[in-house]
């Protein structure tokens, strides 16, 4: 009987034994809380200008060009669910005036640096698959605006200043681990982006009000710290 009672024992502190060295076994599988995930990523900057992106002199329509850009962030995992990101890139987008009152006008290129800060939610933790959402603030920063182009209206010489702007972003995505501590990452943010165009020429001026409203989407890797 004791040796009954003595087996029982045993396997249930083997039992034990057993499922706390599988929870410490998947707590290096995946992310988790006090974990810092790095990623570098490919992104392709798309805007979706909308009506909403015209200029108030000439009727004409702002369309910028998309970009292909490199791009880091970081998260960091207050819980095993919770994480926040911070995303740093700049972009550099071509700004045309389409049917105008005067045609088709060159406004130039000009560079975006968007800093973003996002909250996000895993609902997976430790598990090779880490799909997430997250929602946060964007400020973007204009600048390195070259000349621009209004031959037939004013000259050829001019320039173009566009104010930073405030937003929201909305992003989501997915982490797959492919070896301890590295991850294949695919991201996708929206990020809402509206600022004012205004140009100068000589003694004359103009502002278009440009909603860029850019879809990023990235590939890439990331690193667990």
């Amino acid at each position: 009987m004791k040796s009954v009672k003595l087996l029982c024992l045993t396997s249930a502190v083997a039992l034990f034994a057993g499922i706390t060295a599988a929870n410490a076994a998947d707590d290096t599988v995946g992310v988790g809380a006090g974990d810092i995930l790095v990623h570098a990523r490919a992104v392709a900057v798309m805007p979706q200008l909308s009506n909403d992106a015209h200029d108030n002199l000439l009727n004409g329509s702002i369309n910028v060009s998309n970009d292909y850009i490199p791009e880091l962030d970081a998260s960091y995992f207050f819980t095993d669910h919770i994480a926040a990101e911070i995303i740093a890139g700049t972009s550099r987008n071509k700004v045309t005036d389409h049917g105008s009152a005067v045609g088709n006008l060159d406004l130039g290129h000009v560079w975006l640096l968007p800093p973003t800060v996002t909250l996000q939610y895993h609902p997976l933790a430790h598990n090779k698959f880490d799909p997430y959402v997250g929602a946060g603030l964007n400020y973007t920063i204009f600048y390195g605006s070259n000349g621009c182009d209004l031959q037939g209206v004013t000259g050829t010489s001019c320039k173009v200043d566009y104010k930073n702007g405030v937003g929201y972003a909305l992003q989501a995505g997915l982490n797959y681990e492919v070896a301890q501590n590295w991850f294949l990452n695919l991201d996708v943010k929206y990020i809402d982006l509206h600022t004012t165009a205004d140009v100068y020429s000589g003694g004359a001026h103009t502002s278009a009000r440009v909603a860029i409203d850019p879809i990023l989407l990235g590939l890439g890797v990331g690193y667990r710290f």
